[in-house]
């Protein structure tokens, strides 16, 4: 995401213009519209004009409008984030308090404006602004002819390249053109691992992939590191980690920070101290059933009760279309952190829902 300008105050007012330049910053836009925000940005609307002869003829107009979202969705397959608002500021062709939906594209700016930007909005628009800044851990999920670099830190995932490439079958002639279509692939996923992961932030590159896709990978980026003497692979050979998983796709990432020697290489990381706590809240859950608890009543209660030791949290909660809903899972976080817990905020790509780890047990029956 492209930040043109920003104008904010901490848990004050302000704006931002920003431009979406790849697909998931319109996820991360979509993370940072809330009900009540009001979002400017070029439409196109159709008006009423009067003909020569009398009549009316209506026209498509390309003009700026501003709106107070109402409702926000994410169209993931169009690369389209739709916002359902009404006009706030009139002009020739729109009243004030007309229906709109804006529709927010790749390369077309926009313009945010909240009544107040708190820790969560921040952090969000920090993560929107330069996601690979804060990234622990780059993951390339792979299967032949299908590959996916992710960056993973700081509660969010976001996924930097795709390659796709038509792979023949390996039998009988077409072996040749298997070969052929296979070292094209990997050439390319070679040169996204290049201009996407940056061994100065990560702590390391994980490779992972069903069957021995991701070893041929491997095999190919180090030989092409030796034969063209890239110094930012060889230097860092030792932090390409390759990891077994079920599938190339990106529900398998779990499988990737479960992994033994992943988890040892980030085990101070954000990303590691999540992956532990979930660990950590699943076994308490089984073994000492009374210090854990999951649902919003039940963390809630345990709050107001100065028990919650760690909470587990999903983003998808501050998506709440309710202002207010938002705001009290907002204090939740900063209380828990205040009064000495820990607060982790997971991507709803991984989990859903909130839960807690306690410092003594509860009675079930609360």
């Amino acid at each position: 995401m492209k930040i043109v300008h920003k104008d904010i105050s901490p848990n004050g007012p302000g704006s931002v213009k920003m431009v979406p330049e790849e697909a998931d910053d319109l996820w991360l836009a979509y993370n940072l519209i809330s009900k009540g925000d009001k979002v400017m940005a070029a439409t196109v609307r159709k008006v009423l004009r009067e003909t020569a002869s009398g009549g009316r003829d209506s026209e498509r107009l390309k003009l700026t409008l501003e709106i107070k979202a109402m409702d926000v969705d994410y169209d993931k397959e169009g690369s389209l984030l739709r916002i359902r608002g009404k006009s706030i500021v009139e002009n020739a062709h729109v009243k004030i308090g007309a229906f709109h939906t804006l529709e927010l594209e790749l390369h077309r700016p926009f313009v945010l404006r909240k009544v107040v930007w708190d820790t969560m909005s921040s952090d969000a628009l920090y993560q929107a602004s330069d996601p690979s800044a804060s990234a622990d851990l780059a993951v390339v999920m792979m299967q032949e002819g299908l590959a996916q670099i992710f960056l993973i830190g700081k509660s969010v995932t976001v996924m930097r390249s795709r390659i796709e490439a038509s792979i023949p079958r390996k039998h009988g002639p077409a072996i040749a053109g298997y070969d052929k279509a296979l070292d094209k692939f990997f050439e390319n996923v070679a040169q996204a691992f290049l201009k996407h992961i940056d061994f100065q932030v990560v702590r390391c590159a994980v490779i992972a992939s069903s069957g021995f896709t991701k070893d041929q990978f491997h095999r190919h980026l180090m030989l092409e590191a030796e034969r063209k003497q890239l110094r930012t692979i060889i230097e860092n050979k030792s932090r390409i980690i390759l990891v077994h998983t079920t599938s190339g796709y990106k529900h398998n990432l779990r499988e990737v920070l479960d992994a033994p020697n992943v988890m040892n290489m980030i085990k101070d990381t954000k990303a590691a101290q999540e992956a532990r706590a979930l660990k950590d809240f699943f076994a308490m859950l089984s073994n000492d059933a009374y210090r854990a608890c999951y649902g919003p009543k039940h963390v809630e209660v345990a709050h107001e009760r100065m028990a919650v030791q760690t909470l587990l949290i999903t983003d998808e909660l501050f998506r709440n279309s309710d202002v207010g809903t938002r705001k009290k899972y907002v204090s939740l976080v900063d209380s828990v952190k205040n009064s000495g817990g820990a607060a982790h905020i997971f991507s709803s790509m991984h989990i859903t829902g909130i839960a807690a780890i306690l410092r003594f047990p509860l009675c079930p029956v609360w």
